[in-house]
Parts: C-alpha cells; structure tokens; sequence
C-alpha cells in the first residue's frame, strides 16, 4: 500500500487535492507523527460521507487508533478531532446542541448584522487607506473584519481578543502548542461565560446561557465553553481566508475584477472563491462506525477518513474546473460541508464576503497585490490562505 505525505512543504494543498485524485477517490495518507488515515478525494465520494453520519461519524470516539496507544497523547490534530463542540457530534447529541444554537443564531439575526458589518468595514478600509500602498491586507482587514464581527456577536471585550489569533493558529497549525492553545482558548471561554452568566448583556453568549439556564435545551458548562470556541475560530478564520483569497484571485484575473466591480457581481466572487479556493480545503476528519465500502473501497470500522472539499473535481464542475471564472453556472460545492453538519454560519459568511469585498473594491477599485502570487505563503493546509498579503493600493 503506497503511502501518500500530507502535507507536502514545496506544494499547495490545492494542488495536492488534485493530484492525489489521479490515485483515486479514496487513498492512504500520512500525516504528521506517521498517522495513517484516508484522503477521500473525490466530490462524489466526499458528497456520501458527509451525508452519511451513522456510518461516518464526526465523534473520534469512533477512532481506534486514537484510544489504543497506537497515535500518542501529544499529537497535535488531538485539538481538532477532540471536544464536546457541535461539530465534533453525531446523531442526537449534535441535534440537541444544534437545536440550542438555532434558537438563536438564526438567519433574521444574522441578516440584521448587515448596517454594523458595512460600518465596520469603512472603518478599516480607512485604515488600510492611512497605511497605504504595500499595506498587508490580512491583518488590516480580511482578518480584521470576521473577528470583529463574530467577536462584537458574542460580545467579547475588544481589550481580550488579542490572544485569539495567536490561540488559533496554534490549534490549525498542527504545531506541538495546539493541544495546549485549545485549553488555553477553552480555559478563557468557560470563564468569560461565567461572567455572562452573572452579568448578561445583549450577545449571542448570553442568549445561549439564557437558553441553557431555561431548561428548553441540555447543555453543560463544558459543551457551552466548547460551542463558543466552536464559533469564534470558524466564525472569522474560514471568512478571514475567503476574503483574502477572493483578492488574491481577483488580482490574478484583472478582467475578472473589472467585471465584478461594473456589473456588482460579489454574490459570485464569494461562491467562485469558496468552490475554487475553499477556506477549508482538506480537514474534515470523519470515522467508520462499521466494515464498509466507499468508492470500492473497503474500509474496516474504526478507520479515519479526510475529506477534500475544494471544488475541483472535473466529474462535479466540468474539465475547467481548476479555472477561476464568476460567469460560470455554480454547481453544488463544499466549502461548508454537505448533510447534518452542514455550516450553520454559512448566511454569516457570505453576507460578510458580499459585504466586505464590495467596499473594497468600491473604495480601491485598481487594488493589486504587490508581490507575486508565487511568493505568498500559505502557512496551513488544516485552513487555507495567504499568511501576509501585501497589496498596492492605486
């Protein structure tokens, strides 16, 4: 059995996705530590897995290795796979928890965010504007805006989110302080939701508590930290990546950005973005419940599977699927999952894409990056986007 490295440092995860697809829909990887697992490389088959969460479970109580000895304590993808989060559920403990977050992150609310997100982004576009030509586009603003907005939604202080960034990019990278940057993260979460619960405030964590302490839903002190640790990394990482790779995509293809500026076609820059440049290309871990097949090929129980989901399988988006092009007629993607799990704040997302790049571009119409795309740095393949993105202003 060929064993196939992942990641690969001289190769865009991208890049991997599609050639490992040429060995087939499901094939053996390795990742750090020397774990095995199964890169299911296809959409069609990534399509079943997600839609199939009895036999392909989210919850690593289902994975073998991971409690036999065989992967060691301090492996580092622990802080992905493990946790009492909505994600990370199967069957009725994720719709129990799922149906407590629905009640009140609901599409009306979300919708309501849009006056404040447009406000937020003239503020930072004023700052990108004072920094001027060469200013890096990801702290300044694609990471800006997501954490801002998901941060004022729970209603944490300004003056504590400073150790967010560094907390999440420990968890992604699949470093040794990612085991370590969860508890920490998981740590300050439980207590500013104790503090909530003594002094709520009108914020998506004190509607939460509201709705634990009415008895309307069971969820533990523990689940409720693991929820909004849930919501504040996906809710500004994976839109935080959308934003930028949407500019890096656009500085790439000039007509394509000339286009979208004169006829406002931002609803399909952020869904090309997601279908070809998805926030979360390759890091969906999911776990056989029992001895199946899938692709033909058998898969025993207790088995790890990654799934791809950038959107570049020709079966599913035509033989140009590898090209960028907001023309094309858009075809079901992945990019926020498929079935039971699929991203509840995927309106967020979206709204926050269509928003922010609108402004952008309104305001610099002529933006360019200043360096080559070739020199960007793409430092994770658990999430993916630019590490830095310098940009000329014009």
């Amino acid at each position: 059995m060929t064993l196939h490295q992942i990641p690969v440092p001289t190769e865009h995860i991208y890049d991997t996705q599609t050639r490992l697809r040429d060995f087939g829909p499901v094939v053996p990887i390795e990742l750090a530590g020397g774990v095995v697992v199964w890169a299911v490389t296809t959409h069609a088959a990534a399509h079943e897995v997600l839609a199939n969460d009895k036999v392909y479970a989210r919850n690593a109580r289902n994975w073998l290795a991971l409690h036999d000895g065989t992967i060691p304590a301090d492996w580092p993808f622990r802080a992905l796979v493990e946790g009492e989060h909505m994600a990370l559920q199967d069957g009725l403990d994720h719709r129990r928890l799922r149906t407590m977050v629905n009640k009140v992150f609901t599409p009306a609310r979300v919708a309501t965010l849009a006056p404040r997100i447009e406000e937020i982004t003239a503020s930072l576009l004023d700052d990108l504007a004072a920094a001027g030509d060469g200013a890096d586009l990801v702290p300044l603003f694609g990471e800006a805006l997501p954490m801002q907005v998901i941060c004022e939604l729970f209603g944490i202080p300004q003056q504590e989110r400073a150790p967010f960034r560094a907390w999440t990019e420990a968890v992604l990278s699949a470093s040794a302080q990612a085991v370590e940057a969860r508890m920490a993260m998981v740590d300050y979460l439980a207590r500013f939701a104790d503090r909530r619960r003594n002094d709520p405030r009108d914020d998506l964590t004190s509607m939460l508590i509201k709705v634990q302490e009415d008895g309307e839903v069971t969820l533990s002190d523990s689940e409720l930290a693991d929820l909004l640790f849930l919501f504040v990394i996906a809710g500004h990482e994976t839109t935080k990546h959308l934003l930028d790779n949407a500019v890096v995509a656009l500085s790439s293809h000039p007509d394509q950005r000339d286009l979208a500026i004169r006829d406002g076609l931002w609803e399909q820059v952020v869904e090309e973005t997601l279908r070809r440049y998805p926030s979360v290309p390759m890091a969906v871990f999911r776990f056989t419940t029992q001895d199946t097949k899938l692709a033909e090929v058998e898969l025993p129980a207790g088995a790890a599977l990654l799934l791809s989901l950038s959107g570049t399988d020709p079966a599913q988006h035509g033989a140009d699927a590898g090209l960028f092009d907001i023309t094309r007629t858009q075809k079901a993607h992945l990019a926020f999952g498929h079935g039971p799990h699929f991203c509840i704040g995927a309106p967020l997302a979206r709204l926050e894409g269509k928003i922010g790049l609108a402004a952008l571009y309104q305001r610099f119409p002529k933006l360019r990056m200043a360096v080559d795309p070739a020199e960007l740095v793409y430092a994770s393949f658990t999430t993916s986007g630019p590490a830095s993105l310098p940009v000329h202003l014009d």
